[in-house]
């Protein structure tokens, strides 16, 4: 299965212009995708609803949508009649496969009357495979600072381990009206594969607290439970790579972490330099599933 995860700047490319076609391109061919910073009806990207236009552009993909910002973008038509509208920010799941169950996990944030604040999110999918269920997230953490970032990794590790015990959205005896439709297994399966910008690079402390420490006698602690950075699985160091800058200095932000039992699924890993349509560029993992 071929992945790929994208912080698409709301379609504004490196040229300038809002192009999401031009984002729909660069993502095409992917069994699924991890989108950030996609928004919904902003003045700045023309009131598009970007979901739903990505959803049209990638037609034949499942998709699901969870806000971080969610603000009031509400209006008067030409008759004076009030038409309620959501300005939304946040994140999108598409799959080739059914999406049978998502949940939208709101990130620990601090207020700011200084540098832009802004909610982020995790989007949580469960899919089925023919081996497996598996879980998978879109996730933009924030772009503050370490101190801001690491309690959002921690609630990410508190979403992980609480998802097989808290089990999906709907579990229990079902009553009448519930037992109409199908839902998936009250069970949440313990593989996840995050997805997504981090905003912070291989060196830094949030990147140790998800992949584990590093051993004074040589190589990396690996929890069974926990995750490895796919990009270093697949064979690259993890200081090589680039899919943004940090205040101007290029670095790696975008990541896939996989659950460590499924480590040695992972086939490839390649970042797409030659995309233009975002300020990030797009990586993709190959994985046996």
């Amino acid at each position: 299965m071929k992945f790929c995860t994208y912080n698409i700047q709301y379609g504004k490319g490196k040229d300038g212009h809002y192009d999401l076609e031009r984002i729909a391109g660069e993502v095409a061919g992917a069994d699924v995708i991890a989108l950030q910073e996609v928004e919904r009806h902003w003045t700045r990207s023309g009131n598009v609803d970007q979901a739903a236009e990505l959803a049209r552009l990638l037609d034949g993909y499942y998709w699901v949508y969870g806000a971080g910002v969610d603000i009031d973008g509400s209006y008067r038509d030409a008759d004076g009649r009030l038409r309620n509208r959501r300005r939304q920010f946040g994140n999108m799941l598409l799959a080739r496969l059914p999406i049978v169950m998502s949940r939208h996990h709101l990130l620990p944030k601090y207020a700011s009357y200084g540098p832009l604040s802004i909610q982020r999110s995790a989007l949580e999918g469960l899919v089925y495979t023919r081996e497996r269920s598996l879980r998978i997230y879109s996730i933009h953490l924030t772009h503050l600072s370490a101190q801001t970032r690491l309690p959002q990794v921690e609630k990410l590790w508190e979403i992980h381990r609480q998802a097989p015990i808290e089990g999906a959205a709907v579990t229990g005896e079902a009553m009448p009206e519930w037992s109409q439709d199908p839902w998936p297994a009250p069970e949440l399966p313990y593989q996840a594969i995050l997805m997504g910008d981090f905003n912070f690079g291989p060196d830094s402390q949030e990147y140790r607290r998800m992949v584990g420490p590093l051993s004074d006698y040589g190589g990396q602690l690996i929890n069974p439970e926990g995750f490895v950075d796919a990009w270093v699985q697949s064979g690259h160091a993890e200081s090589d790579g680039v899919t943004s800058d940090l205040l101007g200095v290029p670095v790696r932000l975008d990541y896939f972490f996989v659950s460590s039992r499924l480590r040695e699924r992972i086939r490839e890993v390649h970042i797409d330099g030659a995309a233009q349509g975002s300020d990030h560029q797009p990586v993709w993992m190959d994985i046996d599933l």
